[in-house]
């Protein structure tokens, strides 16, 4: 081999084998901080209990072309062993059966109380307003929202109140269990949560010297003073997230909040086919981007070194080590396909954990880390590239227009 190309291949060999190095401590760190939250993350079943009162709580439930879930929620949160309770089931501007569901129960259990909404106002976001209606209606000292798709154990409200009671808890989250429904939530979910583990770790939620608040839309539970106190859902109205921007205005305003591992007592359903996950990936950065441009760029790029270019990657390394067998680009390409081969394996082995763990489902499912990793990227470049378009957003049915003050316009 000619001095100069075997001097230009072995310093190609050696960036992508820098930058491979990185990705691997990169999945090093996810797969270390992932393993030590699952093990020191509070349970919800897991407190001292010091009070056995039964506060009136009040779950907000609101529902959207949710026919096919909300039966089901609707019998495990009427079949729970908490003895004071009511249900405010909002109907929010179904096209298909929801309502009467919802209206049948009422009839039947003077504890649902139905609820159907009002024409949204512009700036508001669909969810907020109908919980903003259920609120209006809700008379507990306790408000615990939750989603239609969601699915509670008999005890989860008891063990929710005795918890923050007993510990004198402001708001309290759960970590539902995630049920993945179809082939492309099941190899997707497990990378992008690895990802976000870090961010919204109970470790960091519940540290009092970190910032990081974020509530679980499926299941958490706060007092109707702290609600009131941050401004409800109406602080919050234009949010796509509201979930994770409302727990974190409690954190911020110094009230005293928990994130809890609830796997064995809540299930929700993220995405149920490609279309609502590829909307839920861009849900994620649209209103991101325009709080700040940098760093959704920044997080898309981060999404395509850490999760798909080692595979993008491959096809170059293979070739170059089979063919470069002596001189500086033969050492560097066996240096290159070491550690190459190390940062695939680490991103494999730490999906197949959160696969495992975090999604409780099979750990085979990380094997689709090349596709998962592409589908994440594309769905954050894309939002990024259509962030600034009238109806950027698709979710739930309603189509959302994000301006750079955050406004949302049906």
């Amino acid at each position: 081999m000619e001095p100069a190309l075997d001097a230009g291949i072995a310093a190609v060999n050696l960036v992508l084998s820098v930058m491979l190095a990185g990705i691997f401590g990169v999945w090093a760190y996810f797969l270390a901080y992932m393993s030590k939250s699952f093990r020191l993350a509070p349970r919800i079943e897991v407190f001292e209990r010091t009070s056995d009162a039964h506060p009136k709580v009040s779950v907000i439930l609101p529902a959207r072309n949710e026919e096919g879930y909300i039966s089901r929620c609707l019998d495990t949160l009427l079949a729970q062993d908490y003895s004071n309770f009511e249900i405010i089931a909002i109907n929010d501007g179904s096209t298909d059966r929801t309502g009467e569901i919802i209206q049948s129960y009422a009839e039947k259990d003077e504890r649902v109380v139905y609820v159907s909404t009002p024409q949204k106002p512009d700036g508001w976001a669909g969810k907020n307003w109908a919980c903003h209606q259920g609120y209006q209606r809700a008379s507990g000292e306790y408000l615990f929202f939750t989603d239609a798709d969601t699915k509670h154990a008999p005890n989860v409200m008891s063990l929710a109140v005795a918890h923050m009671l007993s510990q004198d808890l402001d708001a309290l989250t759960a970590i539902p269990k995630l049920v993945c429904r179809d082939f492309w939530t099941k190899i997707t979910l497990p990378g992008l949560s690895t990802f976000l583990h870090t961010r919204f770790s109970p470790l960091r939620v519940n540290d009092p010297k970190q910032k990081t608040g974020y509530f679980f839309g499926s299941f958490f539970v706060i007092t109707r003073k702290t609600y009131d106190a941050v401004g409800t859902h109406e602080g919050v109205r234009q949010e796509l997230v509201e979930d994770g921007a409302l727990g974190s205005k409690v954190k911020a305003a110094g009230f005293r909040m928990k994130m809890v591992r609830g796997e064995k007592h809540v299930e929700a359903i993220w995405a149920r086919d490609l279309p609502t996950l590829w909307h839920g990936l861009r849900r994620l950065v649209i209103p991101l981007y325009h709080q700040d441009k940098k760093g959704a760029h920044l997080i898309a790029l981060a999404v395509f070194f850490i999760m798909f270019a080692p595979f993008v990657f491959l096809p170059y390394t293979m070739p170059v080590y089979a063919l470069a067998v002596d001189g500086l680009a033969g050492l560097t390409a066996k240096i290159l396909l070491g550690v190459h081969l190390s940062a695939i394996t680490i991103l494999v082995v730490t999906t197949a954990v959160q696969s495992r763990l975090g999604v409780s489902q099979s750990p085979a499912y990380a094997l689709g880390s090349p596709i998962s990793g592409a589908l994440i990227y594309l769905g954050f470049a894309s939002a990024i590239v259509d962030a600034r378009k009238r109806n950027a957003v698709d979710w739930r049915g309603r189509r959302y227009t994000v301006s750079e003050k955050q406004n949302f316009l049906h």
